[in-house]
């Protein structure tokens, strides 16, 4: 989703929370960190934006009364991008927020990184963008150096791995009226206390572009065919999957999605068609997210999902059987002499 070749790191600022409701200390930095040295520079640059090169989600700030001059997060950005003077005040403000939704008894004290960036890439245009992050997880590292003729060993503590940012936010400033574009990582995000970072400290809706859209289809959809379908039809396992199959090679071959064509080229039945609407409404009602007039297929989206529709019928503990193609080579019958179910399938040649 971003590029960052062309990106610098402007400014930095660090400090420290604990959490509050443990009666954790905050610490606050009284001036933002050098960074003069290039190797430090080059390595913060990996350690903060690498792992926002594979995110392909977009969010937008957002608040209940929908105005978004009452999202913290939202107003401090707007701030910085209009005047860098106030960037080491306006970060000392963000982890003052971020301490004050600290309030589960299982989140991690750390450190948290403010910085600011130039020449961000996303979509095609450069922007400045806001960067938010912080560190739970330390690790110890071993230092092997030459020593009186052979090598002596050390090690440190409570080191930090740039390979493994565990939470992280970059606001870019665009779009400023509809809340900026807003790209997350959260990598501890596992278990119930970890969504405050996305959703008590940054509040955040997800942006309706066809990346999303697809993927919110193809998830409703694959729900439909694993759950909802069997409450209307009794439908075997292996005609599940052909389902399945071919939803994906809809999305795959077209360039826009039509609920109507889609009903018709791949479910092809007037009552499953119109469960699967209703729960296209259903998803749209409540989240507010327009999915039924049709969209631009996201071939990143269905790459991504694909991975996810499961293919494989099991067979007992004995066989699993990949259905990728033609569910019409493929015949199930019981033989009444063995008490057992079976599958025949046709084939053309072995690969």
């Amino acid at each position: 989703m971003i590029t960052t070749f062309e990106a610098s790191l402007q400014q930095l600022s660090v400090h420290r929370v604990g959490n509050k409701a443990q009666d954790e200390y905050m610490v606050l930095s009284d001036a933002p960190l050098r960074t003069d040295e290039d190797l430090l520079r080059n390595l913060l640059m990996t350690y903060f934006l690498k792992p926002f090169e594979k995110v392909n989600e977009v969010y937008r700030f957002t608040h209940a009364t929908e105005d978004l001059a009452l999202n913290e997060i939202c107003s401090f950005a707007k701030k910085a991008f209009a005047d860098e003077t106030q960037f080491h005040q306006l970060s000392q403000q963000i982890t003052k927020h971020l301490y004050d939704v600290s309030a589960h008894p299982k989140i991690k004290a750390g450190e948290v990184y403010i910085a600011s960036f130039d020449k961000v890439q996303i979509e095609g245009e450069l922007h400045q963008a806001l960067g938010i992050f912080k560190s739970e997880t330390k690790e110890t590292y071993l230092k092997v150096y030459p020593d009186a003729g052979g090598f002596a060993l050390s090690y440190e503590q409570e080191a930090i791995n740039i390979q493994k940012l565990d939470k992280g936010c970059l606001i870019i400033d665009a779009d400023s009226e509809e809340g900026y574009k807003v790209l997350v990582v959260d990598q501890t995000n596992k278990s119930q206390e970890a969504v405050y970072w996305k959703d008590d400290f940054l509040k955040l809706r997800i942006r309706n572009d066809s990346y999303n859209q697809t993927s919110n289809v193809l998830g409703i959809y694959k729900n439909f065919v694993n759950e909802k379908i069997d409450d209307d039809f009794q439908i075997s396992k292996p005609d599940k999957i052909d389902l399945l199959n071919k939803s994906m090679k809809y999305f795959k071959e077209k360039e826009k999605f039509d609920i109507d064509e889609f009903s018709d080229e791949v479910i092809g039945n007037e009552v499953a068609s119109n469960s699967f609407k209703n729960m296209l409404s259903s998803f749209e009602t409540e989240f507010d997210s327009p999915l039924s007039k049709g969209f631009d297929i996201s071939g990143q989206a269905v790459k991504k999902q694909a991975s996810s529709y499961k293919t494989v019928l099991k067979l007992d503990k004995n066989f699993h059987v990949y259905i990728h193609g033609d569910r019409s080579l493929l015949e199930q019958g019981f033989d009444e002499h063995r008490g057992k179910n079976y599958i025949t399938l046709y084939y053309d040649k072995e690969a």
